[in-house]
Formats: C-alpha cells, sequence, structure tokens
C-alpha cells in the first residue's frame, strides 16, 4: 500500500523537524516539505501531533516456561499489545532449559512466534549450558541472523550456566561478533539467602527482595564484566534495577570493558512496597531482580538522561495473579516472576519521562528505539526515521488522557503493574512497515504479518 503522513513533526533520536513522510510498500520513500499524493494513497495529515520511530522492546518473554508453568500471552496477544503501546519490533528471550539442544529451543520459540505474530521480532538465543555440541548450533542460529545470546548468572540448576561454560560462551560471541545479553545475579548468594529466609519463617512475597539485595545484583554484574575484559565480548546487562549495579557497570566501562545496560519501566516507577503489600497482592510484583527502594529511581533516570543506561524495556513476563502467583503461596521462592509490562511502557515513559521534564523527545526516542536498533543489529531499518527505513512509525496523541487499567488492556493476564497510573498522551496511529495497525488504541492489523528479523553483527555499534 501507499501512505502518505502529512505535516509530521518528525522526532528522531539526534534530530526533530517538520515534513511529509512517503511510505511505499514496506519502506520510507520519500520525506520532503510538501509531497503530492499518489493516486490511491491513504493520507494522515499528523499536524501538532510528533512521529517518532517505531518502538522497540529489547526484552520480552511472551512465551515462557518458568517454573513448571507458562507465561499467559501468545504471540498474538502480547504483540497485539506491543503494538497498542506503540512498540512494532520486540526481542524475544529463548530460554531452553538445560536438556534442550540450542537448535531445539531456537526451533521451539520460533514455531511459538509463526502466523501470530502482529508486529516484527527477533530473538536473543538463551545459552543454557555449552557443551561439545554447542559450538556448532550456536554458529548455525547466528548464520540465521540471530545476532545475540542471553545468559543467567542466576536459577542455579535450571536456566544458569557455571563459570566455565559463561567463558565459552564469551569467547565464542567475541570470535562471532555478537552481543551477550545477561541477566546478573549471584545465584549460590540467592540460594543461600532464600534457604535462610525461609528457615526463619519468612515465606511471603516481601521476602524475595531480600533474597537477592542489591549487593547480590552488583556481584553478578562484577563477575559478568571481569569475564566480559578478559574474553573482549560485549555484554549487555538486563534489567539492571540498582545505583549499586550501575556503578559497578559503570567502573568497568571505565576500565575498558564493552558493557551496555537496560533498564525496565518498572524499576522507574515502581518500588519494592509495592511487593509488600498485604495479604498475597504483593506476588503480583515478584520480579528478579527485585524492586528496589524508591531512591533508585532518580538515579536510573538520571542515568538515561545522561546516556549511562541505554535502553529501556520491559522484560514483559505475564503470570495470573489468581491461578499462577499462588504457586508460591507458602514459599516466595516458587512465585513465577514476572510483571506485565508490554503495552504501557512507552506511554509512561513519555508521561514520566518527557512530561515530567527528565527527558527530551529525542532522548525518550533514543532509549526507547533507536539505541536497541543500534546495539542489535537492525539499524538502520529499524529506529529512524529516514528514506529506506522500513515504515514503521508512531503517530502520537499528546492531548490524550487516560488511567491504565487491565479492563481495557490487550496483555492476556488478569491484572496490570500500573493499574489506575494515569498517562498523559498515546499512539494514535501506528505503522508497521508501512501497514496502519493500530488506531487510537484499537488493533486493525493483519494477525501473523509479523516478520523475524534477521539481523547482521555490528550494525550501528
Amino acid at each position: 500500500m501507499t501512505l502518505l503522513i502529512t505535516n509530521a513533526d518528525i522526532v528522531n533520536a539526534d534530530s526533530r523537524y517538520t515534513a511529509d513522510i512517503l511510505c511505499e510498500g514496506d519502506s520510507i520513500a520519500r520525506i520532503d516539505r510538501r509531497i503530492t499524493p499518489p493516486a490511491g494513497a491513504e493520507v494522515i495529515d499528523a499536524a501538532g501531533r510528533p512521529v517518532f520511530p517505531g518502538f522497540i522492546d529489547p526484552h520480552t518473554h511472551i512465551y515462557l516456561p518458568f517454573m513448571g508453568t507458562f507465561s499467559k500471552d501468545d504471540y498474538e496477544t502480547g504483540t497485539k499489545a506491543a503494538l497498542a503501546g506503540g512498540t512494532t519490533t520486540i526481542f524475544e528471550m529463548v530460554c531452553p532449559g538445560r536438556e534442550m539442544s540450542h537448535t531445539e529451543g531456537f526451533a521451539l520459540w520460533q514455531r511459538q512466534a509463526e502466523g501470530k505474530a502482529c508486529c516484527d521480532y527477533s530473538f536473543h538465543l538463551g545459552v543454557t549450558h555449552f557443551d561439545e555440541h554447542s559450538p556448532a548450533q550456536l554458529r548455525e542460529i547466528v548464520a540465521a541472523g540471530v545476532q545475540s545470546f542471553k545468559i543467567f548468572l542466576a536459577y542455579k540448576g535450571a536456566l544458569g550456566v557455571d563459570d566455565l561454560e559463561l567463558w565459552e560462551t564469551l569467547t565464542l560471541a567475541k570470535e562471532l561478533g555478537v552481543v551477550v545479553t545477561a541477566h546478573c545475579e549471584n545465584e549460590t548468594l540467592i540460594a543461600a539467602m532464600q534457604a535462610k529466609l525461609l528457615a526463619a519463617g519468612r515465606t511471603g512475597p516481601e521476602a524475595h527482595h531480600d533474597s537477592r539485595p542489591p549487593a547480590v545484583e552488583a556481584e553478578g554484574v562484577h563477575h559478568l564484566c571481569a569475564f566480559a575484559g578478559l574474553t573482549g565480548a560485549t555484554v549487555y546487562v538486563v534489567h539492571l534495577s540498582c545505583r549499586e549495579a550501575l556503578r559497578t557497570a559503570l567502573a568497568a566501562r571505565e576500565r575498558g570493558v564493552k558493557v551496555l545496560v537496560e533498564t525496565l519501566i518498572q524499576y522507574l516507577l515502581l518500588d519494592k512496597t509495592w511487593a509488600e503489600r498485604p495479604g498475597f497482592e504483593g506476588a503480583k510484583y515478584v520480579m528478579s531482580p527485585p524492586l528496589r527502594d524508591a531512591s533508585n529511581q532518580a538515579v536510573l533516570w538520571n542515568a538515561l538522561a545522561a546516556g549511562l543506561v541505554q535502553t529501556v524495556a520491559t522484560d514483559h513476563a505475564p503470570f495470573d495473579f489468581a491461578t499462577q502467583k499462588p504457586m508460591g503461596k507458602d514459599d516466595f521462592t516458587k512465585i513465577p516472576n514476572g510483571i506485565p509490562a508490554i503495552e504501557d511502557r512507552v506511554t509512561l515513559l513519555w508521561t514520566h519521562g518527557v512530561k515530567a521534564g527528565r527527558l527530551t523527545p529525542e532522548q525518550f526516542v533514543a532509549v526507547a528505539s533507536t539505541n536497541a536498533a543500534k546495539i542489535f543489529g537492525l539499524w538502520p531499518k529499524k529506529g529512524v526515521i529516514q528514506p529506506g527505513a522500513d515504515a514503521d512509525l508512531v503517530i502520537w496523541d499528546p492531548d490524550y488522557r487516560g488511567t491504565i487499567t487491565a479492563a481495557k488492556q490487550h496483555q492476556a493476564v488478569d491484572y496490570n503493574a500500573f493499574e489506575g497510573m494515569a498517562i498523559e498522551g498515546r499512539p494514535a496511529v501506528v505503522t508497521v512497515r508501512g501497514e496502519p495497525v493500530v488506531r487510537d488504541g484499537k488493533f486493525c492489523g493483519t494477525v501473523g504479518r509479523g516478520r523475524f528479523l534477521k539481523r547482521s553483527t555490528a550494525a550501528g555499534r
């Protein structure tokens, strides 16, 4: 199809100007001051509204086997939710158990997405073990277009890798030029502290934080960066939550370690008191690393504005409060970890970032779209509005006022972690490769149109 957006206030990570945007097929064909509409083109007047490149969530779990259950979304509901919030590309974490081969895991996650995804997607390949078959399998998957790995330094005996596996993974990643994303917590300390808390009778969700305090996360970051420095690999710390972990990452960066940092919208807006709510209500907010003391929020906001933290993601992992979180009713270590957030990341980041004066519109685009595209090999096809880029566009309604509620969400989960929060602004129109897929909060696209994105190593880095 042909789409012409007129009078667009175009906002990129490094520029802002007014022009028309002509989209033909999947791509942006032309940007100019005045473009005559081609015959048959749909014309949308964006006067008075910012137009952003489609937003990218670099960390999601649409399909996630975890603690004996499965996350509630599938690729249809999860990607519809993403699009409703302005996210046009997601990165899904492939997290096979240690007993499953890398190729089996990759194929399983591919099958979940095919025919269901409504937005474009790629994967971070979870390396949950490293054996004699791993190098060949990982090379094959990288050749197929997956240019990033995921490792866990937590979840001992399940997804976590040991130090030799960590070394081998980073060594291969350096050779192949791929980024290694990493969950940084010290698994041995967590196991010991969980046992101590349970022995003391602390079984509720409020104990989760104390089993994984900031020092445990900072030690995980230090451990990762020590190995990254010795191997020369590029690493990306996922879901960084606190000042202690940030200081550790920045100290490594000063030593020359190639370390990038992601935080989550949850850590910017919620704190550990949410997981301390009476009864079992706090289980809604159990995730790892845990929500932290509120004093960390200003640190993370400032780090985003200063360019010290590169991206804002969700770690979207939806588990029902009524039927799944109670698996840990009498033992907090068995509560399925995760918070649903894919639908609300962008509107909340705009409301509490740009509208609150913490981020400029350009910084907003950088941390919610462009930086992820550059780090993970999608730029300049994604993350920017310019000729030749994919026509993933978000026409923003800055005048919209609303309240987040589970009753109106697209996410297939029975609660919303941000229930009752006010938002100022939302997507008016969202396009994926030139096709309008959301209009005023309603999905109007094609189920299954989402495309697996084959990526190149080091694009944009």
